[in-house]
C-alpha cells in the first residue's frame, strides 16, 4: 500500500505545484479566489478518488482507467482513453517534464542547449531502465522521488510559516480578471490546477500488480489525494506569505522567487534542486504505471501484439515501457516542449476522468450483485459532484479555449478509425481478467 500511495502522491505532485500558482495568481489575483480554485481542486480530487476507490477495488486489473471505461462503454471508448494516453497526455508529459527536469538541471551545471536536450533523454532511458527491470525497483524509485518531493515542499513550508509574514495576504483584494471577465480567469486557473492534481488515478494503473488490491488500492488513492489536496493548500499559503499576489502573478517560477529573497542565491539552488527531484521522480512514476494501459489494449486486441507481452524474468511489459519511452523521446526532438498543447491535454484528460467515475453508476445498475470489498463513500453525491465539476471545466474550456479544445476533440475523432483497423487485423490474445500478476 506504501508503494501505491507514493504513485498516487508522486504522480500528482510534479512540476505544477512549483510553477503554476503563478498562472492562477495571475488569472484570479484576489488571495480568497486562488485560495477557492485550489480548495474546489482539491474537493474534485478527493471526490474522484473515492469513486475511483470503488472501480479500482472492484476491478484491480493492469490499465486502471482503461479498463473501466472499456468494461461501462465498449471497447472504442477505452481504446479513444488509452490512444489519447500514449500519443498525447502520457508521453507529452513525459516529454515536457524530462525537457523541465533538463532545464533545472541546466541551471544547476550550466548545461549548454545541447547538453541539456541529452540530459532529457538519458534521464527517460534510466527511468526506462528502472522500470523495466521491475514492478518493485520502479516501485522503490517512486517511493524514494515522492519522499524528496515531499521534502522540497516541507522546505517552502518552513520558510514561508517561519519567515513569511501573514501581512503579505490581504483578503479583501478586489478581484480584477482583466477585459476576459471572471469566467475566462476561473477555467484558466482551473487549467493549471487541474493539471497539477491530476496523477493520483496512476495508482489504479498497476493494481494488477499490487498485493491484496481490493483493499489497498482505495486506501492509496484515498490517502494520496488527501495528502496531495493539503500540501497544496499550505504550499499556495506559503507563497502567499512570502510574495504578494501581484509578484506571484508576474513570476514565472514562484517557488525559486519566493526562496531567494529569504535564503540568497543558495536557497534558490536548493530549490531548483528539489524541482529537478520533482519532475524526474514524477516521469519515473508515469513510466512505470501507464504502460499498463497499452499492455490492456493489446490484450484487447486493439494495439501491438507484442506490447502484451511479459518479459520472462522480470515480469514487466517491456516492450510497452519501451515504445512509450521511444515515443516521448521523439516528442522532445519534434517540438522540445509540450506547454502549448496543455490545455488540449488537460481538456481531452478530464473527459475520461468524468466518463470514469460516470462509469460507477453503470456497474452499479448491471452488476448489483458484483462484490465491492469498498463502496463509496457518499454515495451518489460524491461522484456526481465530481461529475458535474469535471463536465463543467470540460464545457468552459471547449468555450474559453475552442482552439486547443478542438484540437483534442479532432485528435480524438481520428482515433476512431484507428480503433476499427486494429479490430480487424487483430483478435484479443487473453482476457483482461488473466493479466499476470
Amino acid at each position: 500500500m506504501f508503494d501505491l500511495t507514493m504513485i498516487a502522491i508522486g504522480s500528482s505532485i510534479g512540476s505544477g505545484i512549483f510553477l503554476t500558482p503563478g498562472y492562477v495568481a495571475k488569472a484570479l489575483p484576489s488571495p480568497v479566489w486562488i485560495l477557492a480554485v485550489w480548495f474546489v481542486g482539491g474537493v474534485m480530487a478527493l471526490c474522484g478518488a473515492l469513486t475511483y476507490a470503488e472501480l479500482g477495488a472492484m476491478m484491480p486489473r493492469a490499465g486502471g482507467v482503461y479498463v473501466f471505461l472499456s468494461e461501462a462503454y465498449g471497447g472504442l471508448t477505452g481504446f479513444l482513453y488509452g490512444w489519447a494516453y500514449f500519443l498525447v497526455v502520457n508521453t507529452g508529459a513525459l516529454a515536457a517534464l524530462a525537457v523541465g527536469f533538463s532545464t533545472y538541471l541546466g541551471a544547476l551545471f550550466s548545461l549548454s542547449p545541447s547538453g541539456m536536450t541529452a540530459a532529457a533523454v538519458l534521464g527517460i532511458l534510466f527511468v526506462t531502465a528502472v522500470n523495466v527491470l521491475g514492478v518493485k525497483s520502479g516501485g522503490i524509485f517512486s517511493d524514494v522521488f515522492t519522499l524528496l518531493k515531499l521534502a522540497g515542499i516541507a522546505m517552502i513550508l518552513v520558510v514561508g510559516f517561519g519567515w513569511g509574514s501573514h501581512g503579505t495576504i490581504d483578503l479583501l483584494t478586489p478581484l480584477t480578471t482583466g477585459t476576459r471577465g471572471l469566467t475566462s480567469g476561473i477555467t484558466i486557473a482551473f487549467v493549471s490546477v487541474l493539471w497539477s492534481y491530476g496523477g493520483w488515478q496512476h495508482a489504479t494503473f498497476t493494481a494488477a500488480e499490487a498485493r491484496n488490491p481490493q483493499t489497498t488500492v482505495p486506501r492509496a488513492l484515498i490517502i494520496g489525494a488527501s495528502v496531495v489536496t493539503l500540501a497544496y493548500l499550505l504550499t499556495n499559503v506559503a507563497y502567499m506569505y512570502l510574495l504578494p499576489v501581484g509578484t506571484m502573478g508576474n513570476s514565472a517560477c514562484v517557488a525559486s522567487d519566493a526562496i531567494v529573497p529569504v535564503l540568497g542565491q543558495t536557497g534558490g539552488k536548493i530549490i531548483s534542486l528539489a524541482i529537478f527531484i520533482s519532475m524526474f521522480g514524477t516521469t519515473g512514476i508515469y513510466t512505470l504505471t501507464a504502460p499498463r494501459i497499452y499492455f490492456a489494449m493489446a490484450n484487447d486486441g486493439v494495439f501491438f501484439k507484442r506490447v502484451s507481452e511479459v518479459h520472462p524474468r522480470f515480469h514487466t511489459p517491456v516492450f510497452s515501457i519501451v515504445i512509450q519511452s521511444a515515443w516521448a523521446i521523439t516528442l522532445i526532438f519534434l517540438w522540445g516542449t509540450y506547454e502549448k498543447l496543455i490545455s488540449y491535454v488537460v481538456f481531452a484528460d478530464w473527459i475520461f476522468f468524468a466518463l470514469a467515475a460516470l462509469s460507477i453508476f453503470v456497474f452499479r445498475r448491471r452488476n448489483p450483485q458484483v462484490v465491492r470489498p469498498y463502496k463509496t463513500l457518499g454515495y451518489p453525491f460524491t461522484p456526481l459532484l465530481f461529475i458535474l465539476l469535471a463536465s463543467l471545466f470540460v464545457v468552459y474550456t471547449l468555450i474559453e479555449k475552442p482552439v486547443e479544445s478542438g484540437a483534442g476533440l479532432l485528435f480524438l475523432g481520428l482515433g476512431v478509425p484507428v480503433y476499427y483497423f486494429w479490430k480487424r487485423r487483430s483478435t484479443p490474445s487473453t482476457s483482461l481478467r488473466d493479466v499476470p500478476s
